[in-house]
């Protein structure tokens, strides 16, 4: 019993797990914020693409 009261009590290790937890939120939160900003990040690209297209093509 002694043992286990020992093992809870033991820290060691701790900040590992925290700065471990902390990136899992941290990867979580940019997925998710890239997942909502799909569709603007398309349209942008789609525009600016469009806008070089344009820009390249040689006027009569």
């Amino acid at each position: 019993m002694t043992k286990f009261v020992q093992f809870l009590k033991d820290e060691s290790g701790a900040s590992a797990a925290e700065y471990a937890l902390i990136l899992a939120i941290v990867g979580v939160g940019i997925v998710l914020a890239a997942q909502a900003l799909q569709g603007a990040i398309s349209n942008a690209m789609s525009t600016a693409a469009s806008t070089i297209n344009t820009a390249a093509t040689p006027a009569p």
